[in-house]
């Protein structure tokens, strides 16, 4: 009897493992067609938080133009590495006309990011391409949503790209799911797993 549950539990484990390594794949295309903003302020202090979001705002105001013919995430990719330093210089203009020193670091890196739910899309959690604002310490709260297609503020609203442009249907039944919270969450504890380990 033992050996027949051993092998009960050895093929419940593949399963789940087999069904979140697929899940994976879906999430994979997904994370491969957005870009990510990510603010970090200078501190917690409500001050810093404040001109956190405004730095935000005019981003995404610029963001506007960067991807007016954008089309695909490599479009937005490109347009973003092209503009880095008119993006830096924006940012750094918002800081200085709100009476700060802070100096303003603008990067497109790999980002990792948790589950978010922006009102009724929720985003697997993964490594996303970013681009990642710091003012001054960033040592404060950050802010983060998806720049490309624009979901962050009716502001960004203006771009023609959006979420279904990018995205198959299969993949927005399934950002757009609630039946899939279980699976999101299994997804996040798989991406913690592998985030851990690649930092030994």
């Amino acid at each position: 009897m033992k050996r027949l549950e051993i092998s009960l539990l050895i093929a419940l484990v593949f399963g789940i493992v087999l069904s979140i390594t697929s899940l994976n794949v879906e999430c994979d295309d997904i994370r491969e067609s957005v870009l990510r903003l990510h603010v970090l302020a200078n501190s917690d202090d409500e001050a810093d938080q404040n001109l956190k979001l405004k730095v935000r705002d005019r981003l995404l105001e610029v963001s506007n133009d960067i991807y007016s013919n954008a089309k695909t995430r490599e479009d937005a990719v490109e347009s973003t590495e092209s503009n880095l330093a008119l993006l830096q210089s924006e940012a750094q203009k918002v800081v200085i006309a709100n009476g700060y020193n802070y100096p303003v670091s603008v990067e497109l890196e790999d980002t990792y990011f948790t589950t978010r739910t922006y009102e009724n899309i929720t985003l697997p959690a993964g490594e996303y391409k970013a681009l990642r604002v710091i003012i001054g310490e960033g040592a404060g709260h950050n802010w983060w949503c998806v720049m490309f297609p624009p979901l962050c503020i009716s502001a960004a609203s203006d771009n023609e790209a959006q979420l279904d442009d990018v995205l198959t249907d299969e993949q927005m039944e399934f950002v757009q799911g609630t039946q899939y919270e279980a699976r999101f969450k299994c997804v996040e504890w798989y991406e913690e797993i592998k985030q851990y380990f690649d930092f030994k």
